[in-house]
């Protein structure tokens, strides 16, 4: 049995290593090639040019210049005939329409609208008496928003542990 086991732990490390390497491989393969002859020695402290003069490698990608407004109206023109039509505009809102519409008669009557309120009072009333007393009704209180961190000062210090009062520091060390 703890062949099988160790076997099967083995199997796996080898096809995880097989991985990595394929997929290094892969990175080294889908860069620049290496220069025939590296270049003279550059000392430490001297910056590249602006320019970027001599230096070799896969150029920088392009930067896709769509807008925010662009992509919001690419969202909306489902058969990207550069114009939006009404049924194109309502498609979205159709399914949140079918949610809500729980008999399914293309009707929303204010149970279906109120949906979320509704289910929340079926569900705070324990008892099922369609009434609520202030115990259930506490169930519903909404959870308090969270307070924001403060951002004041980007280091973030470890709060001081108080000495207990009974240890006086005599300036000896302890034995």
């Amino acid at each position: 049995m703890n062949r099988i086991v160790l076997g099967a732990v083995g199997a796996l490390l080898l096809v995880g290593a097989g991985i990595f390497w394929w997929q290094g491989r892969a990175e080294t393969e889908r860069g620049a090639a290496l220069p025939a002859a590296l270049p003279p020695a550059v000392a430490d402290d001297a910056l590249p040019t602006a320019d970027g003069a001599g230096l070799r490698g896969a150029a920088p990608p392009a930067l896709d210049e769509v807008t925010r407004e662009q992509r919001r109206f690419d969202r909306l023109d489902r058969n990207r005939d550069g114009k939006i039509t009404r049924a194109e505009m309502l498609g979205p809102r159709v399914a949140a329409f079918r949610k809500l519409d729980k008999d399914g008669n293309n009707l929303l009557s204010f149970e279906e609208w109120a949906v979320k309120t509704s289910d929340r009072f079926r569900n705070a009333d324990r008892n099922g008496d369609q009434v609520l007393t202030r115990e259930e009704f506490a169930t519903t209180r909404p959870k308090p928003a969270k307070k924001p961190e403060c951002r004041c000062s980007p280091i973030r210090r470890p709060a001081r542990a108080e000495a207990p009062a009974d240890s006086a520091d005599d300036g000896e060390p302890e034995t």
